[in-house]
């Protein structure tokens, strides 16, 4: 089983084989995360009651927690694809990094533009100097570093070792994000779900939330593969395979 698995892993490394194999992912992962999103989005903002707080401004919910957490999730899997591109030297791990900064980047900005719009009528200020706001913004500018290093570095070999580097050590402000409003006094309210409570909104608030995050990881999935294929047909320009397949196209 081992065996096979090793073999498959460095199948899927080699830009050919991730191209050809990728694709059913690339549709059957965007058909279901675009069914579950419409879903959780109609039943969030045009069904679920309103908060008995916050009113309808609540429901930014549906768009800032799943952007948060894929935000912090993508930065998760570039820290971990820095660690094999390193180690192991695999082509498509760097080509799927390349395509996971930007998302994660403009997934940041969504949570951070959303997360100011929610604080007006929450706490009455659309930016503080709050632990999770800062740490998130500083996620931000971790992302941008490391497209900045993949863009002017050179030559792209040293690029790509400096970025594997910086998302792994970056990877730190991940738990910072996610426990600072345990570690000291912040705005933010706790974290939405936990698998040791029972969550704090009732199932007609929450259930949407679901749908809308799971769509989400989806979507994500679904997109970075998509790019991936984009970049590796670049990267392979001129190779036998790509000609084939543009022949085809």
């Amino acid at each position: 089983m081992w065996h096979n698995f090793k073999r498959w892993f460095y199948q899927m490394g080699t830009p050919v084989y991730f191209f050809k194999k990728s694709r059913l992912w690339i549709i059957w992962s965007g058909v279901l995360g675009a069914i579950l999103m419409l879903v959780g989005v109609i039943w969030g903002l045009g069904f679920a009651p309103a908060d008995y707080q916050q009113g309808n401004s609540f429901r930014i919910i549906y768009i800032h927690v799943p952007a948060a957490s894929l935000a912090m999730s993508a930065y998760v899997l570039l820290a971990i694809w820095g660690v094999i591109f390193l180690v192991w030297r695999i082509k498509m791990v760097d080509v799927l990094a390349e395509a996971t900064i930007p998302a994660g980047a403009v997934l940041t900005l969504i949570a951070l533009v959303t997360g100011s719009i929610w604080g007006i009528p929450t706490w009455g200020t659309a930016w503080a100097a709050d632990a999770r706001i800062l740490s998130m913004a500083f996620l931000l500018f971790l992302y941008i570093g490391i497209y900045l290093l993949r863009s002017q570095v050179r030559p792209f070999s040293k690029a790509q070792r400096l970025a594997s580097l910086l998302a792994m050590i970056g990877v730190i402000n991940i738990p910072i994000i996610k426990y600072s409003v345990e570690w000291v006094s912040t705005l933010h309210q706790g974290a939405t779900f936990s698998l040791s409570e029972k969550p704090k909104m009732p199932p007609s608030m929450y259930l949407p939330l679901i749908f809308c995050i799971l769509g989400s990881y989806c979507l994500l999935f679904s997109w970075i593969l998509k790019q991936a294929q984009r970049l590796a047909l670049q990267r392979e320009v001129g190779k036998q395979w790509v000609n084939e397949w543009l022949q085809q196209h």
